[in-house]
């Protein structure tokens, strides 16, 4: 018989999920460096006009610009760190919530669809890409040669819970550059992208606790600093590069505070409570059922809609 959890603990989960412990994917999405990196993220999507019309015309940013962040991040370490039913469902239902996402983008008189599989290759790489880069900006510093290999051949078995082709995921920071250098002339900035941006970096009072305002002020200096110079002109920024390194040891600081697991999981509770029941479950659910890994097609087969449990 299996033990049954008391009302306040996490349910135990199912298995590892995809990558298990001592992965780097483990590693680096639960430092606190990660709310950094899942902001930087958001804003980059932007660049993409396509995203950038679907978060325009479903304007949920503007209504709960926290809560967006909260539940992206929130999806992503979810397929980082959780068991492989609740990433199956989870993507399943993202699934289903981008599929409601199809428009007429205004630049070009294209339509849009946020569950384009280019579109979401910019998602996952621009996530992926950034939170790794805050880590090690921000956090204990650069992967080791092995452990970055694997971060991001871990980072294309993540790809399979979107519409991403295989095939045209990056699997080293080479790939990532070269990328980067692809999609480069596709990218572009509007004033709707803007709007969109300048809300996720700095909300307006009002939208969420005096504390978590104050908060996205710092963390919007520190995201800022990590980009790029063309990013950073692209995006119409205005961020004097000297304050990047003039910031760092107190980000640097501040990070290193918030790593005991309490103590993210204190920051996490008002500022990012989707997030928070996620790490929670990660970091108190006990042991697996299953002590081991799994892979994105296995858990489909167990735990997709419609799917026999094996």
């Amino acid at each position: 018989m299996t033990p049954q959890n008391s009302p306040s603990e996490p349910p135990r989960p199912e298995d590892h999920g995809f990558f298990g412990p001592g992965s780097p994917t483990w590693k680096v999405w639960t430092s606190p460096t990660a709310l950094i990196g899942f902001q930087r993220s958001v804003v980059l999507e932007h660049f993409d006009p396509n995203l950038a019309a679907a978060v325009a015309d479903t304007g949920g940013i503007y209504r709960d610009p926290m809560g967006r962040l909260d539940r992206t991040l929130a999806y992503f370490l979810t397929v980082a760190v959780a068991d492989g039913r609740t990433a199956i469902e989870a993507s399943e239902f993202l699934m289903r919530v981008h599929a409601k996402a199809t428009g007429v983008e205004p630049i070009t008189g294209m339509r849009y669809s946020a569950n384009n599989p280019a579109s979401q290759l910019w998602i996952h790489v621009t996530g992926w890409h950034s939170v790794l880069k805050c880590y090690e900006r921000y956090g204990p510093g650069p992967l080791s040669p092995a452990e970055e290999r694997r971060y991001w051949a871990e980072s294309v078995v993540a790809a399979e819970l979107q519409t991403c082709k295989p095939a045209d995921v990056p699997s080293s920071r080479d790939e990532v550059r070269d990328y980067f250098a692809a999609v480069r002339p596709h990218l572009c900035s509007s004033e709707r992208a803007s709007a969109g941006m300048q809300y996720l970096l700095r909300p307006p009072r009002g939208k969420g606790p005096a504390r978590i305002w104050a908060l996205s002020r710092l963390m919007a200096l520190a995201t800022i600093a990590t980009l790029p110079r063309w990013m950073g002109e692209l995006g119409g920024f205005g961020q004097p590069a000297a304050l990047g390194p003039a910031i760092r040891p107190a980000v640097r600081a501040a990070v290193l505070a918030a790593s005991p697991p309490a103590a993210k999981l204190r920051i996490l509770r008002d500022s990012a409570p989707t997030t928070h029941r996620v790490l929670e479950r990660h970091l108190r659910g006990g042991a697996p059922l299953r002590a081991e890994t799994t892979t994105p097609t296995l858990a489909r087969q167990r735990y997709a809609r419609g799917a026999v449990s094996a």
